[in-house]
């Protein structure tokens, strides 16, 4: 991006150029961690892996205000591949994942207030590659996901932070692992794309809290895993990158819109990437962030 100027007849505005700036490394390195902001403004990040071997337990702090890292209380076990999500009670939920023991069904609650972590209920079944969502009503949808990391599941179960319990909810059509989930305005939770044993697809279908029951939606332009899904000011979704065939990365970028079920394609990314990241800006803006390509190996670069 380039500093731009706008002048008009009394008032003259420059735009910085946007800049990255260096922030507090963390205490150790990590990838297949999670991110979380709670309530206070801080970040939590927990598990993944250091060496691409051993999966770690430990969990951190991010503190915006003056840059650094604090560590923070570890889970009861290590994980990669969870998910971790904050309630509307403001403590932290994480699930699922893999260690050394192979995939799990535990999940476990961060107290910010203490920085310690609680066992709560056990899923119905094991999972890692799934996702996690709030409702408006307070529970947490888990979707999706595999069991052993070769296995394809449709199912999906509710979390209840009330009383700590899971139970299942409606299926969904199609069984899938690295998609998307995107709660709509409406309260609608939006899948996307993912892969199962056919191969990286490209439907989509809808999941309505009130019924517990999903329905087919419009399908993408085209299949995508290790996309981005992010809900734009206007309540469109946006949907970037991914890949094809889990080795060629995607440039295109397509837009679904809740009130007609549709997508439509929308202005390609400068080059293709997976794994990357999403993020919806306060100006209404999209950043993304870094990936992977076949071609280029791991990206840097950023775009909006």
């Amino acid at each position: 991006p380039t500093a731009t100027t706008s002048t008009t007849s009394t008032t003259t505005i420059t735009t910085a150029i946007p800049k990255w700036t260096i922030t507090g490394n963390m205490s150790i390195a990590r990838y297949l961690h999670t991110a979380s902001t709670l309530a206070n403004g801080s970040v939590l990040v927990t598990g993944g892996s250091s060496n691409g071997f051993s999966t770690l337990n430990s969990a951190e702090l991010y503190n915006p205000s003056i840059g650094t890292w604090t560590i923070t209380g570890n889970m009861s076990i290590g994980r990669e591949f969870h998910t971790a999500t904050t309630l509307v009670n403001g403590l932290v939920l994480v699930a699922g994942g893999e260690n050394s023991g192979g995939v799990v069904n535990s999940a476990e609650l961060y107290n910010p207030s203490t920085g310690i972590w609680a066992t709560t209920g056990n899923m119905s079944i094991e999972r890692e590659y799934h996702t996690a969502s709030v409702l408006a009503n307070g529970l947490v949808l888990v979707t999706g996901g595999s069991i052993n990391g070769s296995s394809y599941l449709n199912n999906a179960e509710l979390y209840n932070p009330s009383i700590g319990t899971w139970t299942t909810t409606g299926n969904m059509s199609v069984a899938r692992y690295f998609h998307t989930a995107t709660t709509l305005a409406n309260g609608s939770i939006l899948v996307a794309g993912g892969e199962n044993s056919v191969g990286v697809v490209n439907s989509a279908e809808l999941y309505n809290p009130s019924t517990g029951t999903w329905t087919t939606t419009g399908n993408m332009s085209a299949g995508r895993e290790y996309h981005t899904a992010s809900v734009l000011a206007n309540g469109l979704v946006l949907v970037t990158g991914g890949s094809i065939n889990g080795f060629s990365a995607l440039n295109s970028a397509e837009l679904y819109n809740p009130s007609t079920g549709i997508w439509t394609i929308t202005g390609n990314m400068s080059i293709g990437r997976e794994y990357h990241t999403a993020s919806t800006l306060a100006n209404g803006l999209v950043l993304v962030t870094g990936g992977f390509n076949s071609g280029v190996g791991y990206l840097k670069s950023t775009e909006l």
